[in-house]
């Protein structure tokens, strides 16, 4: 490996942005540290960067305690030097800013903001020595805040905020801090995370996306936009904040309405639960048991991966709760789809009603996919 050769760890690597990020550096010649929680998808990232640079891969949570130094060791075994660190791990969940619990609330502010803290100072001494680049991924919701996204919008607005203070702060470390605005990127993004962008909004190619942001991060700008005219319509939000309110209640109205009338009629409501001393039904995974509902699930984007959530052992399931985190302000047809899926999900064995609006979770789901920490 050669000694001038230029070094890059990326968080959150195994989809969407960071994983083209990491390939397109791969491209460039740099060495990669591409880091992610599924040792699935980084194998197939390795195997597809085909050996044109240095390509290590490291299978790790940013949020666990020993993150920050299993990061810095693979770094230094892998890496001849670290010229840029890449935050790009994150995750929303759905549901009002209020109606999240504390550990939800904890769980945003870990994942966007302490855990990248806390790699950046394990990482500090290799950027100081190389006078590299620090990159935060940003969001527009940071500045223009949409309900449904809860924490998320809080805790990218103290990304961005955190941005402003490195660069600041490192200035005279010669180390380069940017906060990078990737837009609306066509990812598992939304599906992992329940929530959902107007159907209307143009997503990005990531690697298109991609080669934007890494241009911006070796240009060493403070602040990289890859969607060129979200910046314009921020700046009119902000300086007229009434319109953008109205603007913002309108645009959920729509997307509500436009759910409403994909929606077939509700069915009739199913019959009460068996009494407890009936066999039970016979199991099944999570997929077979919605399989009927599979369509309307997709059309009011009800992912898969936020019902296999829910279903702790013994946990208790609220439905209104529920349907706030997945809708943010639910419509009746949005109550009447969650309805009937709460009654497949008893159907199948997976829980059982307390009252009208509780649950009891008697099974887990098979395992899914987990795509919560790449956008």
């Amino acid at each position: 490996m050669s000694d001038n050769r230029h070094g890059i760890i990326v968080t959150g690597a195994s989809s969407g942005i960071g994983r083209a990020i990491a390939l397109l550096a791969a491209e460039r010649g740099y060495a990669v540290l591409a880091i992610a929680r599924r040792a699935d998808r980084l194998t197939s990232l390795a195997a597809e960067a085909g050996g044109r640079a240095p390509f290590a891969t490291l299978v790790c949570d940013i949020t666990a305690a020993d993150a920050p130094a299993r990061i810095a060791a693979a770094a230094h075994s892998a890496l001849p030097r670290v010229d840029i660190l890449l935050h790009n791990a994150g995750a929303a969940r759905a549901g009002t800013l209020l109606e999240q619990s504390d550990a939800a609330l904890r769980e945003q502010w870990d994942l966007h903001l302490a855990a990248p803290l806390a790699i950046t100072r394990a990482l500090l001494p290799d950027l100081r020595a190389t006078r590299g680049a620090i990159a935060m991924l940003g969001s527009g919701l940071a500045v223009m805040p949409i309900p449904g996204f809860g924490a998320y919008c809080a805790a990218k607005a103290a990304v961005r905020a955190a941005c402003t203070q490195l660069r600041r702060e490192l200035r005279r470390d010669g180390i380069a801090v940017s906060y990078c605005d990737p837009g609306v990127v066509a990812t598992e993004f939304s599906s992992v995370s329940g929530t959902a962008a107007p159907r209307s909004m143009r997503r990005a190619d990531p690697r298109q996306v991609a080669r934007r942001l890494l241009d911006g991060i070796e240009q060493r700008r403070p602040r990289i936009d890859a969607n060129r005219v979200q910046p314009l319509l921020l700046a009119l939000g902000r300086a007229f904040p009434k319109l953008a309110d109205a603007a913002i209640a309108r645009m959920i109205d729509n997307t509500h309405d436009a759910q409403s009338s994909d929606a077939p009629p509700a069915a009739p409501p199913a019959a009460s639960s068996p009494p407890l001393e009936a066999a039970p039904p016979p199991a099944g995974d999570l997929a077979s048991a919605l399989a009927p509902l599979a369509r309307r699930m997709e059309r009011a984007k009800l992912p898969l991966a936020f019902l296999a959530a829910l279903l702790r052992p013994n946990a208790i399931v609220d439905a209104n709760e529920t349907a706030m985190r997945w809708a943010g302000m639910p419509n009746k047809n949005e109550r009447a789809l969650l309805g009937e899926v709460f009654d497949a999900l008893v159907e199948a064995g997976f829980l059982e009603r307390i009252d009208a609006q509780r649950l009891r979770v008697l099974r887990e789901a098979e395992p899914l996919d987990r795509d919560g920490d790449e956008k």
